[in-house]
């Protein structure tokens, strides 16, 4: 048997960190397997499914470089894979269901509906429908439709039915069937509902394995019922735990960034993300942490997928993005930070010249060990960049007053205006020179030019500072302390 799985998200929004879970856990099953994945679209809630959230949904599984070998935008032998466009079969499959008196039209309305769910909640039973429509007669069905009731399509549920649901994750779960009640498959506009098109879905697209979230469990059973009515085999289920956030609820927007995008936008990596996510609920048998895709797919199984529910720790995540960030070339990550200083008005986004190039990289070089993801460029350009440095606060201040600092500054100015060529390692010279010729110990040096220079007392190397600023920045930073808090 070819295991064929698939990522089937409701294009209402972007896509969110468990959705792209769900999708890497099913793209990393199919590759260890050497099986079929697949990317479908259900789309039946017309009110808030649009194409641009489809696309934007896409755009994050190509930018994880979770690539699907069949549906949306790639095609198959089994499409369309949006369900807005597979209607026709839907109804094949309703007819089938109500021939075989599997499913049944209901007219039943709201009011109806709502009075009969009072009914049972008031006896202490759980609220469900009791098929009052399952006999109706030919005459009962016509004379409800002159009255201008739609009808919905109800499945017939099985009374006293034990459902075995074996999970390949949380082992055998059972439902009983008398707590379910006759359910909606098929709207008054003709529209199926989720549990019945996702099932048909899965039937026609030959899906052997369904891997989804822990959410969807509840669902199982009726759709299990629904492949039993139809004849088809059952696929196996693994329903992945639920991500809380880290005071035990579930994640939710006020918890922060849940959507990809969200991510992305802030220049975290795709290969960070990917690593993350794929250790929520997953355990590898060793101490490994970092793994890239193809690794994720040599070690991925199912049978070490937690019943626990994952944490999102965003120090966790921030931590394996700056590994990533320390792995990659500055040429790379140079080009990923552009978008955040350009947001500075320093650097031309396009056409910059040789010069600012290799700026941009000697800069993001400076500066790779100390950022977690790349739109924090922006909190480290003020070292490197412009003739004002910030203005010393606190213990900063206090280094400006020593008896030393004129003599410090001077002499550093005539050092940086001697010097042909600054780089990082004539500062180191320089700066030791003036250690000698001032018979001062370092931090009675370093950290007097460090303030006057960046107004701050720590940060990146004065090494790496000087060069980038540049004579002219650094000649009018130091001017500018010693007018401020010399004169």
């Amino acid at each position: 048997m070819k295991i064929r799985v698939r990522f089937a998200p409701s294009p209402t929004g972007p896509l969110h960190i468990g959705g792209a879970r769900s999708a890497l856990f099913n793209y990393l099953w199919a590759r260890k397997n050497k099986g079929t994945f697949i990317v479908r679209s259900e789309d039946t809630d017309l009110e808030r499914s649009s194409r641009e959230s489809e696309h934007n949904i896409l755009e994050a599984l190509r930018w994880l470089n979770i690539q699907w070998d069949e549906g949306i935008e790639v095609g198959g032998e089994h499409g369309p894979y949006r369900q807005t466009d597979r209607l026709e079969l839907y109804r094949e499959y309703t007819d089938k269901l109500l021939a075989s008196g599997h499913a049944y039209y209901c007219y039943c309305t709201e009011d109806e509906l709502e009075q009969e769910r009072q009914a049972l909640t008031a006896k202490g039973e759980t609220p469900r429908y009791l098929g009052k429509c399952r006999q109706l007669s030919a005459e009962q069905r016509a004379a409800l439709e002159l009255e201008g009731r739609k009808p919905v399509v109800r499945f017939r549920v099985p009374d006293g039915q034990a459902i075995h649901i074996p999970d390949q994750v949380r082992g055998d779960v059972v439902f009983e069937s008398n707590g379910i009640g006759d359910y909606v498959i098929v709207k008054s506009d003709g529209i199926p509902t989720y549990n019945f098109a996702v099932v048909v879905d899965d039937i026609s697209m030959a899906i052997t394995h369904v891997i989804r979230g822990e959410e969807h469990l509840s669902n199982t059973p009726r759709q299990v019922l629904i492949y039993e009515a139809l004849g088809s085999p059952t696929p196996k289920f693994a329903h992945i735990s639920l991500i809380l956030n880290t005071e035990g609820g579930k994640m939710s927007k006020r918890d922060g960034d849940t959507a990809v995008i969200d991510y992305q936008q802030k220049g975290y990596l795709p290969e960070a993300i990917v690593n993350f996510i794929a250790l929520l609920g997953w355990a590898p048998s060793g101490e490994e942490e970092f793994y890239t895709l193809d690794e994720l797919t040599n070690v991925f199984s199912l049978d070490r997928v937690s019943k626990s529910p994952a944490v999102f720790d965003r120090h966790k995540l921030d931590y394996i993005n700056t590994h990533y960030i320390k792995e990659s070339s500055a040429e790379r990550l140079a080009e990923l930070a552009l978008p955040y200083i350009d947001e500075l008005g320093i650097l031309p986004y396009e056409e910059r010249s040789a010069e600012q190039q290799q700026w941009l990289i000697s800069f993001i070089n400076a500066i790779s060990e100390k950022i977690s993801h790349l739109s924090e460029v922006k909190d480290f350009i003020h070292y490197f960049h412009g003739d004002i440095p910030l203005e010393p606060e606190g213990e900063a201040l206090e280094v400006l007053k020593g008896e030393q600092v004129p003599s410090v500054l001077a002499s550093f100015r005539e050092k940086v205006q001697g010097t042909e060529l600054l780089s990082g390692e004539t500062v180191k010279v320089l700066l030791k020179q003036m250690t000698k010729e001032l018979k001062l110990g370092g931090k009675f040096v370093y950290m007097p030019v460090r303030v006057a220079l960046t107004g701050q007392m720590h940060g990146p190397e004065l090494y790496d500072i000087i060069p980038l600023l540049g004579l002219k920045n650094v000649l009018g930073r130091i001017a500018v302390t010693e007018a401020r808090y010399l004169s």
